[in-house]
């Protein structure tokens, strides 16, 4: 018997904004700079997603049934606790040989998509269970997508020709949690991301006005800092993702050795996770991408969870086991329905 979603009609709530009527789907980023509002959607792994809506105004609450997810002990990992920690060691190693200065090590949670269940309706538990300053849900279901996103991340702003990515590195339960490891981790993001924006911008446009800024989200806080600059004439959308995708947050550095690092210790593809996903509205040559993390996706029938983080020498294996768990323990409890208790 299928378990695929009940609701057939296309939909984003993305910018607080609700948008229906889907009147073009297409993989070229080339279109947000031409015309109409989209919903973006950038899987870490796979082609771009970019949905015009033809329908654009102001999100209200969710009209449909409540979500009701699966069961908390349903959840399964395609890392466990032994595999992780010794992903982190051999990260290290990497690190002693001079390969790379961090890599983000991460694990893909999956359990049974509820029967009849409506990704919208996920996104309207997470919104009251776990908001946050980037959410989003997109549901196309003719390709498959179905993501409910409570990122507290943003990858990519744009304004015109300004543009700005605020890295999350550091996470703790609390400030006092916050160390030395984290601090250096965030600023040698910062410093990656510069690089990845100055491929765009203007010689001497790029700066940093927030550096190792705290930020308090259900459950845990965050180091974040702020980079930003001005785009060359003649860069839009596409150059500006080409050069700074995926994000340095969730990738590692060098990115390129970091990614491979990546590609051969996590044993199952990201997906959506750790991508990105947001809005472009091309007439008024804006818009705000997040880095899909704390995001739910539907996919082969099975409902997924992301969830990782950033491993560099001074790493302890298992600390950073315990900092997955940390950032999938509320989500999970939102997901289950028990976060109420």
């Amino acid at each position: 018997m299928s378990r695929s979603p009940a609701s057939t009609a296309p939909l984003a709530v993305v910018g607080g904004r609700l948008a229906t009527h889907l009147v073009d789907l297409t993989s070229d980023l080339g279109a947000l700079d031409t015309t109409g509002f989209w919903a973006v959607v950038l899987p870490f792994d796979g082609a771009p997603i970019c949905a015009r809506f033809d329908n654009v105004r102001p999100a209200r609450p969710w009209p449909g049934p409540a979500w009701c997810g699966p069961d908390a002990d349903a959840w399964t990992t395609s890392l466990n606790r032994e595999s992780f920690c010794a992903g982190v060691r051999t990260i290290q190693a990497a690190i002693e040989a001079g390969d790379v200065y961090q890599v983000n090590l991460t694990r893909r949670l999956t359990a049974p998509w509820p029967a009849g269940a409506d990704i919208a309706a996920l996104g309207a538990a997470l919104a009251e269970g776990n908001p946050a300053p980037y959410s989003a849900v997109v549901r196309i279901p003719s390709i498959d997508c179905h993501v409910a996103s409570a990122s507290p991340e943003r990858f990519l702003w744009r304004d015109g020709d300004l543009v700005s990515s605020a890295p999350i590195k550091g996470t703790a339960p609390a400030a006092d949690g916050l160390t030395a490891k984290d601090r250096a981790e965030n600023i040698m993001i910062v410093d990656l991301v510069r690089n990845d924006l100055g491929r765009v911008c203007d010689f001497g446009s790029v700066a940093v006005p927030a550096l190792l800024a705290l930020e308090e989200h259900p459950g845990l806080v965050h180091l974040v800092s702020t980079v930003t600059g001005r785009l060359r004439a003649g860069m839009g959308w596409a150059e500006a993702v080409e050069a700074t995708f995926p994000p340095g947050s969730v990738t590692g550095a060098p990115k390129l050795a970091a990614l491979d690092q990546i590609a051969s210790l996590e044993p199952v593809s990201r997906g959506i996770y750790c991508g990105a996903v947001g809005w472009v509205d091309a007439d008024r040559r804006q818009g705000d991408l997040n880095v899909a993390i704390r995001t739910f996706w539907m996919e082969d029938e099975l409902l997924h969870l992301g969830t990782g983080g950033g491993i560099t020498w001074d790493s302890d294996p298992e600390d950073e086991w315990d900092e997955t768990e940390l950032k999938a323990r509320h989500l999970l409890h939102v997901a289950s329905g028990s976060w109420r208790a």
